[in-house]
């Protein structure tokens, strides 16, 4: 079989005004950049406000392995197994970081027939709105390092009478922005910055910093919770950068730089058009990690593809613990949307890569064993899936569970999966998914079990409420959403929770912050663990966003690169054609 960028390139293409014109755009909704992507404005929302919404079908997975399960794929060749069924069908996905790209898991177009095109634009800059989150991000870091120096050089009195600013008089030693770049680097997690020759301040005041990647950034989960440019603007305005000497938060309002960062970031509030190798249209918007931060597309493609299309599939980061978590919880509230239906992304190698018997990790060589007949794998595995599907109902929502299959996968072992599925007497569809390999025809039976599932009456309910305490609201998450035994919270943990509660942020949603790799927030747990501790080691405000964000483990928010990054395999051929990328 061809690699995934030769097939994308020996695919015909439409031209985007073309794609947009059949997605039902106006001409004055939409601007190309280039022969295959298009800005779209929202404008089309307002003139459709009176036609229905379609069905939100929000595509997860089982806990992920290093082998990848497929989730894109799936999220992409769905798409186009409901158009080859002739629905009216959008997608919507998230633009992919950088960091991720050069660094372990490589592109994030999908895969095989089943992918956006063209995949080397979609992969590496697009249309630059990670670009624009980092410089918005940056310019109000810049903002506060620049007003601890004026304002200390010749003292706030001084200050005040040169500029006539009130002084906001910030602590340099309780600055909560840190700086942030899209690529994965640990050498920046701890730096100082304003560091000076002897006996000079001229590069400002020194302190201690750090980085983050930009998928971490509050600015990206704005981006992608925002309704419209206006709330972004309000939203930017309440991010709070720092705590004055006196305790009390500094806002980007009160250091007058939420209007330059909301102009800067102007252009990315609109998502991006491209197409999948079939032609259905595909909005591409915002970058959130799961693990970090909130994980899902932004509401705003949402909402213009939910009128354009019957269906739309979009997808959640990593596991149902994780991105559908959030997805319910977070951007649910937010849009007053909840998904009609949820597709839970398995695979045979995956399952016995959750029962414990074996030991994966990144870069790895995999066993020849993973790839063979394993009973006792498999059904030490399927607990994995089984905790899935009960989680997604715990939210009140059709399950339909897609079996992605690879070519080393048996008859055997997959009937035997689908049968366990359609035995749990849960009411849970099941079908086996081939997007990969066949495109829109090889997901034509999960597409019907979708659109069946669709029609169902959804009960949908968070696990919290508002008015619950920031700590209730994660002590809920841990023992409801993952199924945790005790939950601590460190001296630190309670201080800030303390704080964020006096200061009146208690009704904020949570984003917790944990690994991916298990459903506890220790990654050597496989399968369906519960009563395991889970500690709380230090929470992070988010009041833009809304929502306070809780690590857990040893979750950084700036990734490192492994000892053989995927950038080592990228380089230019002899006609200017990237290769390497996957």
């Amino acid at each position: 079989m061809l690699s995934d960028i030769d097939i994308c390139r020996s695919t015909p293409l439409l031209s985007i005004d073309k794609i947009a014109q059949q997605a039902g755009l106006l001409p004055d909704e939409f601007e190309t950049h280039g022969k295959y992507k298009a800005k779209v404005s929202a404008k089309c929302v307002s003139r459709l406000a009176d036609k229905p919404d379609g069905k939100l079908i929000l595509v997860t997975a089982i806990t992920p392995t290093p082998l990848g399960e497929g989730k894109t794929v799936t999220t992409i060749g769905l798409a186009q197994g409901l158009r080859t069924l002739e629905q009216s069908v959008m997608a919507c996905i998230r633009q992919p970081s950088m960091g991720p790209v050069f660094g372990v898991k490589g592109g994030a177009a999908g895969g095989g027939y089943s992918q956006v095109a063209p995949m080397d634009e979609l992969n590496l800059h697009l249309t630059g709105d990670i670009h624009a989150v980092t410089a918005a991000h940056n310019l109000a870091a810049a903002a506060i390092d620049a007003r601890i120096y004026h304002e200390q050089r010749e003292g706030y009195a001084a200050f005040e009478a040169r500029t006539g600013l009130t002084a906001l008089r910030i602590d340099p030693h309780r600055v909560v922005w840190k700086r942030v770049m899209d690529h994965n680097d640990r050498a920046l997690r701890k730096v100082r910055v304003g560091l000076n020759d002897q006996g000079k301040t001229v590069n400002g005041f020194e302190r201690e910093e750090g980085f983050d990647i930009s998928a971490a950034s509050e600015l990206m989960a704005i981006l992608a919770l925002s309704k419209n440019l206006q709330d972004m603007r309000t939203r930017i305005g309440k991010v709070v950068l720092a705590y004055d000497l006196d305790g009390a938060p500094v806002s980007a309002e009160q250091l007058q730089v939420a209007g330059a960062m909301t102009v800067t970031l102007k252009e990315a509030i609109k998502p991006t058009l491209m197409q999948t190798l079939e032609g259905v249209p595909t909005l591409i918007h915002s970058g959130p990690f799961a693990n970090i931060a909130h994980g899902n597309s932004s509401i705003i493609a949402d909402e213009i593809a939910l009128k354009l299309s019957s269906y739309v599939v979009t997808e959640a980061g990593f596991g149902s613990d994780m991105g559908l978590e959030k997805a319910c919880n977070i951007k649910s509230s937010t849009s007053h949307k909840a998904p009609d239906c949820v597709v839970i992304v398995a695979t045979l190698r995956g399952l016995k890569a959750n029962s414990g018997l074996y030991d994966l990790r990144p870069g790895m060589p995999l066993p020849d064993s993973l790839f063979s007949c394993d009973a006792k794998a498999l059904e030490s595995g399927f607990s994995n899936l089984k905790w899935h599907i009960d989680n997604v109902q715990k939210y009140g929502l059709p399950v339909v569970v897609a079996v992605n299959r690879f070519p080393q996968d048996s008859d055997e072992e997959l009937s035997q999966l689908v049968e366990w599925v359609q035995n749990l007497s849960l009411n849970v569809r099941v079908a086996v998914s081939e997007g990969f390999a066949k495109g829109g025809k090889g997901m034509e039976a999960v597409a019907r079990e979708v659109i069946e599932a669709c029609a169902e009456q959804a009960d949908f309910h968070s696990l919290y409420q508002p008015q619950q305490s920031l700590q209730e609201k994660i002590t809920t998450v841990c023992r409801k959403g993952y199924g945790s035994g005790e939950v601590e919270f460190t001296p630190l943990a309670q201080q800030q929770l303390s704080l964020y509660q006096e200061l009146g942020f208690g009704e904020l949603a949570v984003c917790m912050a944990k690994t991916p790799l298990s459903i506890s927030s220790d990654s050597s747990l496989k399968g369906a663990p519960s009563g395991f501790p889970i500690t709380i080691r230090e929470v992070k405000l988010c009041a833009g966003a809304g929502f306070v964000y809780a690590l857990t483990g040893n979750v950084m928010t700036m990734p490192g690169l492994p000892d053989k990054p995927a950038f080592m395999q990228l380089d230019i051929n002899e006609n200017g054609e990237i290769v390497g990328l996957s």
